[in-house]
């Protein structure tokens, strides 16, 4: 459940930052199905997949964080 929480707010992020899947995994260092399976919430995100999803999207990961987790 809470890899779902964390993977809708990577997508919406990745989205309003204008990045396609494909080109967001690569940019990210990662595979385009890595990237499917956490946004779908099937993968909880370790900390450096978070780390460098917050660098590429240049926000904090404070505010990738789900609200009810905060």
């Amino acid at each position: 459940m809470e890899g779902e929480k964390w993977g809708r707010r990577i997508r919406a992020f990745r989205k309003l930052k204008g990045f396609t899947q494909e080109g967001f995994a690569k940019e990210i260092g990662v595979s385009v199905s890595l990237l499917g399976e956490v946004e779908r919430g099937n993968r909880n995100p370790s900390e450096s997949f978070l780390m460098e999803v917050s660098d590429v999207l240049r926000v904090s990961i404070e505010e990738l964080r789900p609200p009810e987790d905060k």
